[in-house]
């Protein structure tokens, strides 16, 4: 299944990972080593599926602490969309339309829409966007990472983001049978009587249809719930304790703050989330997770509980340097 990249870049602890990197008031991209990588593109690693996603990151970073990116960078970004509004992962040559063969990402489509309407003077590819993004909805109300897939928490996720930063009310944006984007996304909130992941959400169910705690969905789904996109600031304290509630009906916030609670007390254990050993790995112990613990900063930020997250903002600056260096993972299969 595909594995959502990192919003490390776009947190509190965003100074930690790249953002502050940047000395001056524009940021230009960073040289590639391949003259097969275009001018324009941040990063050195091949783009093949995470072009468009890193692209977007990088330029609401700047955003975010008001720093003016390269013209040449964000012209990169908008060249990226194709004439019916959909962005691909990346498109090596632009010069050729989209077609039928063109796999279009529901996530890098999202993440484009949100960082060319932060940027401002892109209404128009902003609208195609969204635009798209809606002929590709689910009935169930939600997005798959590819049109046509089953939808999954973190797609759902990402585009209810890029509607709300958007000023769209991802609530109206409809199916044709009338489920909501947020009908979608309860139904991957793992119940609070779970004993191993209540409150959590999952990517999807299981092919047994068991709904299994994703700290990786979880944060994206805690973000979406509370009508959030990828950039968070000015949240205020939130004095209500952070635990599982289990209302009748659960809404998409409540299942959020649920997935928060979920999140605070994951990381309350060592301060970082972990991920499973590559196959292959010698070391069969599970590996700190640097962008699911960024992500999780991020999350619990906007729900208000910030102060749960101040051992992970301390354990990100003291040991994911070399992480950052290298880049927010991209976005692999399994």
């Amino acid at each position: 299944m595909p594995v959502r990249r990192s919003a490390a870049a776009l947190t509190a602890a965003s100074a930690v990972l790249c953002v502050a990197a940047a000395p001056a008031a524009t940021a230009a991209p960073t040289p590639s080593p391949s003259a097969a990588l275009p001018a324009g593109l941040y990063g050195t690693k091949d783009p093949a599926y995470d072009g468009v996603w890193r692209q977007s990151l990088a330029l609401l970073a700047q955003d975010a602490v008001k720093t003016v990116p390269a013209e040449q960078a964000v012209a990169w970004l908008a060249g990226q969309q194709c004439d019916n509004g959909g962005f691909a992962s990346y498109r090596a040559d632009v010069s050729r339309p989209c077609d039928a063969k063109t796999m279009l990402d529901t996530n890098a489509t999202a993440a484009a829409v949100q960082a060319l309407h932060a940027l401002g003077g892109h209404r128009g590819a902003v609208d195609k966007g969204l635009g798209w993004l809606k002929s590709v909805q689910n009935e169930d109300g939600g997005w798959s990472y590819n049109p046509g897939m089953p939808s999954d928490a973190n797609s759902t996720s990402v585009v209810i983001g890029a509607f709300a930063e958007a000023k769209a009310r991802p609530g109206e944006v409809r199916s044709k049978s009338g489920k909501s984007p947020f009908d979608a996304l309860v139904t991957f909130a793992v119940p609070c009587s779970d004993a191993s992941g209540g409150g959590a959400f999952a990517y999807q169910p299981d092919k047994a249809g068991k709904l299994l705690a994703n700290g990786d969905a979880t944060a994206a789904a805690v973000l979406a719930g509370l009508g959030r996109g990828l950039v968070v600031s000015g949240t205020e304290p939130d004095g209500s304790p952070a635990t599982c509630q289990a209302p009748a009906k659960a809404t998409a916030e409540q299942s959020a703050r649920n997935g928060a609670a979920y999140l605070a007390e994951a990381l309350a254990k060592t301060g970082h989330l972990d991920s499973p050993p590559m196959p292959g790995a010698t070391d069969p112990a599970p590996q700190p997770d640097f962008g699911n613990t960024a992500d999780a900063v991020v999350a619990l930020s906007a729900a208000g509980h910030g102060d749960k997250a101040d051992t992970s903002v301390t354990w990100l600056a003291e040991n994911s340097a070399a992480w950052a260096k290298e880049g927010a993972r991209p976005r692999t299969r399994s």
